[in-house]
């Protein structure tokens, strides 16, 4: 079946616990065998008061027999509590390993890998698919051992006592399996579309909380409850498709197990009354066949757990086989240490399924300890241009050097160490204000988080919390404003000094004021280390070494702010405009006090 193929890639998760999963299928089977020898006690039982009654003597006294029944009682309980542990921390364990896999592999994907999957959807697998997979290895293989082990016992021992009785319920078994073969197949279907309906209602219901204060703010309240309701329709639908044929097989299996009882009662009763069996050996034959009948009844409850955990597995790889994007293809030529000299030549961009390029023949150089500043309309390029530095997007070879290496040789891992950014939107965790500054090492002294606080223009706010650094900022920083965060976010890059700082648009809340503080402190303790920065403000620009004006992906000028002024271009005229809405203000205050002192 198509579901086998699907389960056969958990192999490799599986192997480091098979001696666990192997040896509580073998305590199983043992435990099946006096579970066996009990019922063949109890119809000993029966035959032993039967010659009681009758005057004939026993091969047995009662005593014996109770004793015996009691030790394979107790025995059988032993062996399934060691067996049912043995697999249930096997089934636990592979759990982990997938979802550990899952984190891990979702780590290295890239932009246009969450644009194809949700954080709702991923959460999704993460928790109710592997979740899926760990109840077949516990719950399945519980059931899987009763289906093999019970049918193996069962029918050995039911020869032995009637070779008849037990070919009159063998049609039955091939009816089962074509019919359970048959389900599979809608199971699949089914099972694939709750699934993904379920990862539907996963990320409409993140989308809609992370969102919410834009919801309320457009008092769409009332419109986002109806998109929700066919979202929630859509998965209830599904499910319900499912339920509809887990209904109908739990409802037909009995069915087929009674017809087999009902024979053998018929059949067997005849069998006692002519003295061809003993009432102690039917009694046997019926525990025998309850035996055989119970992986019956679970056939499909058992069919629906691994039809359930197949489509899981297949989901679950989807993610793990999914190519990064960035592929981190270290080079031993590369130094250790980044000093800051970029080279960047004819660079060109695309968006994978975008038909634009948004950076054009872009090029220009940086050398160790220069502040470079760039300004653009928005959808010039300027964070994408950013991006490109860290290696946040697919950097083709031969495109940018830092220091003298292609940047593709250096490791991943070191560029994001050694190049901090503070991107233009400010994240922040939900944790304490301290953990949110020294992110990048948790074991910072608490005067260099301090010290980053202060160079952020954020020691003041602090102090003025009650928790001061042990504030909570809530998921993603709600309880602090919008300057607050992104000057947080700025304590965060500050704090590692490294040799190269990327700042991109992080002044856009902040009033001017705080930001001439900022920008004063910036320039004091990156006086010796390469520093870029967005912003479209020209007050937060003009200090830096060189301006790069973007428009439409390319570079339209380069110089430093009295250069850009005298060109008289893109920069000129963007200063005009900004400086003539300062005066202008500053205008109408001035007219508005002269008009008081008049009157």
């Amino acid at each position: 079946m198509l579901f086998l193929k699907s389960l056969y890639r958990l192999l490799p998760f599986i192997k480091p616990y098979l001696f666990k999963i192997l040896a509580g299928f073998g305590f199983f089977f043992i435990a099946r065998f006096f579970e066996i020898s009990a019922f063949w006690l109890v119809a000993k039982g029966i035959d032993v008061i039967g010659d009681m009654l009758t005057g004939t003597a026993a091969e047995y006294t009662i005593s014996q027999v109770s004793l015996a029944i009691v030790g394979c009682v107790i025995s059988r309980f032993v062996f399934v509590t060691y067996a049912r542990r043995a697999v249930r921390r096997a089934s636990i364990g592979i759990s982990f390993d997938l979802r550990q896999k899952l984190y891990a592999v979702v780590q290295q994907q890239g932009s246009d890998f969450f644009s194809r999957m949700g954080v709702g959807d991923i959460m999704t697998r993460a928790i109710q698919d592997i979740a899926l997979v760990q109840r077949l290895i516990s719950f399945g293989a519980f059931m899987f051992v009763i289906m093999v082990y019970a049918p193996f016992f069962a029918i050995s021992f039911m020869l032995s006592k009637s070779v008849v009785l037990t070919l009159l319920i063998l049609p039955c078994l091939p009816i089962i399996y074509f019919y359970a073969r048959h389900v599979a197949a809608d199971l699949a279907v089914t099972s694939r579309t709750m699934q993904d309906r379920l990862s539907d209602l996963a990320s409409h219901t993140q989308e809609n909380l992370s969102g919410i204060r834009t919801i309320q703010a457009q008092a769409q309240e009332e419109n986002e409850i109806k998109r929700f309701w066919q979202t929630n329709n859509a998965y209830s639908a599904a499910f319900y498709a499912q339920a509809r044929i887990n209904s109908l097989m739990l409802a037909w299996m009995p069915f087929m197990a009674g017809a087999a009882q009902l024979l053998i009662i018929i059949y067997g009763g005849n069998l006692v009354l002519d003295g061809k069996m003993t009432v102690g050996d039917l009694v046997f034959f019926l525990a025998c066949l309850s035996m055989l009948v119970q992986p019956i009844r679970m056939a499909g409850m058992f069919v629906t757990v691994v039809q359930r955990a197949a489509v899981a597995t297949d989901r679950l790889f989807e993610i793990y086989t999914a190519v990064p994007e960035i592929k981190d293809q270290p080079s031993a030529a590369a130094p250790a240490q980044i000093k800051g000299d970029f080279e960047i030549r004819n660079l060109n961009y695309q968006y994978p399924r975008s038909a634009t390029l948004v950076l054009k023949n872009v090029s220009f150089t940086i050398s160790a300890g220069e502040s470079i500043g760039i300004v653009g309309r928005v959808g010039s390029g300027k964070s994408t241009l950013l991006k490109q530095f860290t290696r946040m997007l697919n950097t083709e070879r031969g495109k940018i050097f830092l220091d003298g290496h292609d940047i593709c040789d250096y490791p991943l891992a070191q560029l994001r160490a050694q190049i901090s950014q503070v991107l233009q939107d400010p994240f922040l965790f939900g944790e304490p204000l301290q953990d949110n500054i020294s992110y990048d090492n948790p074991e910072r002294e608490i005067d260099q988080v301090w010290g980053a606080a202060e160079a952020a223009a954020l020691r003041e706010t602090i102090e003025g919390l009650p928790a001061q650094m042990g504030t909570l900022v809530g998921e993603r920083g709600v309880a602090l404003s919008g300057g607050q965060k992104q000057r947080t976010t700025l304590a965060r890059g500050l704090i590692r000094h490294s040799p190269v700082l990327i700042l991109d648009d992080c002044f856009s809340s902040v009033d001017t004021e705080t930001e001439e503080h900022i920008l004063s402190r910036l320039k004091l303790m990156r006086a010796n280390k390469t520093t870029l920065l967005v912003s479209h403000r020209i007050s937060t620009l003009r200090h830096s070494d060189r301006i790069i004006v973007l428009d439409e992906g390319e570079i339209k000028e380069i110089g430093s702010h009295d250069e850009l002024i005298r060109l008289g271009g893109i920069y000129a005229e963007l200063e005009k405009v900004q400086t003539r809405g300062v005066r202008s203000s500053t205008e109408t205050v001035a007219s508005t006090n002269n008009s008081s002192a008049q009157q």
